[in-house]
């Protein structure tokens, strides 16, 4: 069976980004044995990752590159802010190069690295860690198989097998 909409997709990837030399650097890793299963089509993933998986079969390998654009986006020049000192009062004040976690006036959270700490205030980036470089996949497809209703119903893949995850 292929990859196409509406499968559970199981593989292995190494995820690589290159710094101002130009050499790659690795991020992360998922293993045969802590795999990334998820429901393909449905919008869980990086349109761009799921395009290049499109059609591929159970082991395959694949390798590729998605520019910043196609990924997490450039960065943004207006995702910088200044938060009030005074917001830590109850908490540590946190260190150049830790991640926050904030809530907007609407309820949403997120995260936001903090980029420097000054008399009055905290400067942080809510731009996402990966924003701005290119990602480099290569890995293996290890099952693809048709999502379950249940599946389908929720939106998410139930695990490799299709009973896992609840």
């Amino acid at each position: 069976m292929s990859i196409k909409p509406n499968t559970v997709v199981s593989l292995t990837y190494e995820l690589h980004t290159t710094n101002e030399e130009g050499q790659q650097v690795f991020v992360e890793k998922a293993d045969e044995q802590n795999a990334l299963v998820f429901l393909y089509g449905t919008g869980m993933m990086l349109p761009k990752f799921e395009e290049h998986l499109s059609g591929l079969n159970v082991g395959d390998d694949y390798s590729f590159e998605l520019t910043a654009a196609d990924g997490y986006g450039e960065i943004d020049p207006g995702a910088f802010a200044d938060l009030p000192k005074d917001m830590f009062k109850d908490v540590d004040l946190p260190a150049v190069g830790d991640v926050i976690p904030l809530q907007d006036n609407q309820g949403n959270h997120f995260r936001a690295g903090v980029t420097a700490v000054h008399e009055d205030s905290v400067s942080v980036d809510l731009n996402h860690p990966m924003a701005g470089k290119n990602l480099i996949f290569a890995g293996k497809i290890l099952t693809v198989r048709e999502a379950t209703q249940d599946e389908l119903a929720h939106g998410h893949a139930h695990g490799a097998d299709g009973h896992s995850g609840h």
